[in-house]
């Protein structure tokens, strides 16, 4: 343990580790000092200059975000000097900020507007100069916007295309007064390796950076007639929706999430949980022949086997590391399954005719929007899933149609691709995927449940970014006998700068592993692009632990038991890989420009 250092801030003295920050230090003491650039998720900047304390001794004021507390320093968060210094920093940022405030996606969620509202700028002191900053909208992408003219130059997007998701999409052009950030070269975003993991988006303090939003298109197909709007929630969603209303974070509302579209008038509502057990049967079926073929049947097969849910992590792959493609698993994401049998399958279930139906996804993603509209998406005949909409757009609707969220009953959802297993549930947070194919893998080859404590592989949970764990096969069904005392090293990574680490031993030949989970963003899809902003490991964290107790609350733990699965194989899809499920359940991928 780091040895301890006194300090007094605004009079109140604290005891905290050497190496604490003096911002870090005032936030025990609950002393709220402003910041802008600042975000734990990422390296300290101290460029925007809002955090300035005083310090006893100093000359000048001093950025807290940037400055080590030493012993006996005496620091004041308030002082005159302090004040004023600050309310003329949000001044100046007022006035190189777009000030459409009531026309903006992020009014009354916008770190810049809080600010200005706390230092009364309700007047503009400086001459307003958005213009100088940028003067274009960049719409060229299904996923994400950018605003140039609402941008405060503050580089968290920066440092999180580069920190966490090791992409530079996006960086610091030019210096000075014309510094400003853009793409190389000045390229659209869709034409740039960018993922479109949304990540910069729950990152920024503005709204310069926000998803392509498509609710509007939701609300007239709604309002159709001849249309049949079906919409699909991933686990996620619940888990942090209940924040846009003011709930506790990591509330599940599952129930009133139901309640709440049904009101708004979709015409079936219907679980993506469901599509995450069938991801399971044919995903964990694709592991165990490519482990047979090379255990028993001694073929050259590409090892380890990679998960291919998160859009994000495809994007990234396809772009880097072309000569890895094989390496992912052909099975398309949950999203994509549900619109590829909800178009087939359910439509002729429910005699709808496909041609006028409408799939609405409900993601804590941006990347989904790109991969609804992926030309290898429409096995079904059409496109599978029209619209892909984010968590923030959903509660974004329900505030329109003035529900009272918060007080709504709970309700559950449509039968037939309505229910699931505790499995698909936890997919929303990292090592999901690989715990729900764990537990069915190892109960189909053995006969037995998974042996953990309660099915629960804690060894691959949590927020550390590269987890790994071992199982042996024993004692295996005689038709699963090439297993017989394998050990099957798994690992789950999360967040594309830690995906880099695992696919360079991977491209090197070095890699240990058998199967492999990689999510795009922190935390996996609790942490998603398309998550309540803003964000936070300790949000990241309880939203994770809301998916793990509904799945300690299900009947049903272990995908291959979901009965509405088990129909859909006897009725329609045959067995995990069949002709059937290699045409709407499984898929390719597109080297992409680096």
């Amino acid at each position: 343990m780091k040895p301890e250092l006194e300090l007094t801030i605004d009079g109140l003295s604290v005891r905290v580790p050497r190496g604490t920050t003096v911002l870090e230090a005032a936030r025990r003491l609950n002393v709220n000092i402003p910041t802008l650039c600042y975000h734990e998720d990422l390296s300290v900047a101290g460029n925007c200059r809002m955090c300035l304390v005083e310090v006893e001794g100093h000359h000048n004021l001093e950025a807290s975000c940037a400055l080590p507390a030493t012993e006996g320093m005496n620091v004041r968060t308030m002082s005159g000097r302090v004040f004023q210094a600050r309310q003329d920093i949000s001044a100046m940022l007022v006035s190189e900020h777009g000030g459409m405030c009531t026309t903006c996606y992020r009014n009354t969620n916008c770190e810049l507007q809080n600010l200005s509202a706390s230092f009364n700028i309700d007047h503009e002191k400086y001459i307003p100069l958005p213009q100088v900053i940028a003067d274009f909208m960049d719409t060229s992408s299904l996923a994400i916007e950018r605003d140039m003219s609402k941008c405060v130059r503050c580089q968290r997007c920066v440092r999180t295309c580069a920190e966490l998701q090791h992409v530079n999409a996006i960086g610091v052009v030019s210096r000075g007064k014309n510094m400003r950030i853009s793409t190389f070269f000045d390229r659209p975003i869709a034409e740039v390796n960018c993922v479109l993991c949304g990540q910069c988006v729950t990152h920024c303090p503005t709204g310069a950076l926000t998803e392509h939003r498509y609710y509007h298109n939701i609300w007239n197909a709604l309002n159709d007639p001849e249309k049949t709007v079906i919409v699909t929630t991933a686990p996620s969603v619940r888990a942090g929706l209940g924040e846009m209303f003011g709930l506790p974070i990591g509330e599940p509302v599952t129930g009133r999430m139901v309640t709440a579209l049904r009101r708004l008038g979709f015409d079936a509502v219907l679980d993506t949980d469901f599509a995450a057990d069938l991801t399971i049967m044919e995903e964990g079926a694709e592991l165990l022949g490519r482990l047979r073929r090379a255990l028993e049947k001694k073929e050259p097969v590409v090892l380890p086997m990679l998960t291919s849910c998160s859009p994000g992590w495809v994007k990234y792959i396809e772009h880097n590391y072309h000569g890895c493609l094989p390496h992912l698993s052909s099975a398309k994401s949950p999203q994509q399954m549900f619109g590829a049998v909800v178009k087939t399958w359910y439509a002729k279930k429910m005699n709808i005719d496909p041609a006028k139906m409408v799939c609405v996804a409900i993601m804590p993603c941006s990347a989904k929007k790109f991969e609804a509209n992926r030309p290898e998406m429409r096995a079904s005949g059409f496109q599978d899933v029209d619209f892909g909409l984010t968590t923030r757009e959903l509660g974004r609707m329900i505030k329109m149609s003035g529900m009272d969220f918060a007080h709504l009953e709970d309700s559950d959802f449509d039968k037939l691709m309505g229910a699931s297993s505790g499995a698909g549930v936890i997919f929303g947070a990292t090592g999901g995927v690989m715990e729900a194919a764990l537990r069915t893998v190892y109960e189909i080859t053995t006969g037995r449940p998974l042996p953990f404590d309660n099915l629960e592989m804690h060894p691959i949970r949590g927020l550390l970014g590269i987890k790994d764990a071992s199982l042996t096969f024993e004692n295996v069904k005689p038709e699963y006998a090439f297993l017989e005392g394998v050990k099957l090293n798994v690992a789950v990574a999360h967040g594309l700068t830690n995906a880099h680490t695992i696919m360079e031993d991977i491209a090197s030949g070095q890699s240990p592993y058998h199967f492999v989970e990689i999510m795009a963003c922190p935390g996996g899809c609790v942490g998603g692009g398309g998550a309540p902003i803003p964000t936070s490991e300790a949000k990241r964290k309880a939203r994770a632990e809301a998916l793990y107790k509904e799945d300690r609350g299900k009947a049903r733990r272990k995908s291959h038991e979901n009965p509405e699965i088990i129909a859909l194989y006897d009725d329609f899809l045959g067995e995990p890989l069949s002709e059937v499920c290699h045409h709407l359940l499984h898929t390719t991928y597109t080297p992409r420009r680096g």
